[in-house]
């Protein structure tokens, strides 16, 4: 019987939902093929073309300095130096940076820009990571709590006057409106500003950055060509633990402002059709007085 059961439970729900799992997989494969392969193929093309133009320039090197010199820009990138600038370039480690940088491990964004490259540094940050990261999850956690405590008293809503639910209807929107405004639009465009950036661009980082994805591509505070304010990427980091907060508490808002309008426009429906229903009776009852008065008696 328990066989059975789970055989049932396996055929009926974790293989359709597994199926659906890999064919969404393979269709993001395929989209993404189409849609980077040839852009890859183009800048591959233009990076040979390039290296060639160098060496027609400048005939005392040969293919392997080239080479050499592309291997040791390489390793640069790996260990967070950026190649562009100079020697006056800012530090990938100075307190604001590296404050940015304990807020990706902890948030498990993991950039890839930048990681330690001595052997002391990549212990701490396992163990830094071991700590960090539950107490990150933690923290969000309390934070959905203490929102799920309130919410548990706006169930009750369906006992409290019309206007009393319309109000906590447009609070909710408002309140999500608001954040979405505050998180995923004006640091966009703040980012967009000073990085540089298209907003697309900005608001492309901002969400990679606090869906904890963190390609890498788009980081701020990188560029050696700018001059940043001090605070500017402990600011960011602030920043990332405050929109995902935001996001643990919004998460739960979501459903339940979609169920809160649902219930409010089946409402406005219901009190229509019994104000159709009850004009309609009256108007029956019209019609039933009025041919009361005109049916002759018989005696």
């Amino acid at each position: 019987m328990p066989r059975t059961r789970l055989c049932s439970c396996w055929g009926g729900q974790v293989l359709p939902l597994l199926l659906a799992y890999v064919c969404y997989l393979l269709l993001g494969a395929t989209i993404f093929q189409l849609l980077e392969k040839q852009a890859e193929a183009q800048s591959r093309d233009q990076f040979q073309f390039e290296k060639l133009r160098f060496l027609e320039n400048y005939t005392c090197l040969d293919q392997q300095a080239v080479e050499q010199f592309v291997q040791v820009i390489m390793e640069a990138w790996v260990k967070g130096v950026n190649p562009k600038g100079n020697s006056t370039n800012p530090s990938n480690w100075d307190f604001g940076s590296s404050f940015f940088f304990a807020g990706t491990v902890v948030t498990t964004i993991g950039y890839g820009n930048l990681a330690p490259s001595t052997e002391a540094g990549q212990v701490f940050c396992v163990f830094y990571a071991l700590v960090g990261i539950p107490l990150n999850v933690l923290f969000l956690n309390h934070l959905g709590t203490g929102l799920h405590a309130h919410l548990t008293t706006l169930e009750r809503w369906e006992d409290q006057p019309r206007r009393s639910q319309l109000l906590q209807t447009l609070g909710l929107a408002l309140f999500l409106a608001l954040g979405t405004l505050l998180v995923l639009i004006f640091p966009p465009m703040v980012f967009s500003h000073v990085e540089g950036w298209s907003f697309s661009e900005g608001f492309y980082f901002a969400f990679i950055t606090l869906s904890t994805i963190g390609f890498g591509d788009y980081v701020v505070g990188t560029d050696p060509s700018k001059h940043y304010i001090s605070v500017y990427r402990s600011l960011a980091a602030i920043w990332i633990l405050l929109g995902l907060a935001w996001l643990a508490l919004v998460l739960p808002l979501g459903p339940l402002l979609l169920h809160r309008c649902s219930q409010l426009w089946l409402l406005r429906l219901r009190q229509g059709c019994e104000a159709e229903e009850a004009r309609m009776g009256h108007l029956g009852k019209d019609l039933q007085q009025q041919e009361t008065r005109v049916t002759p008696r018989t005696s």
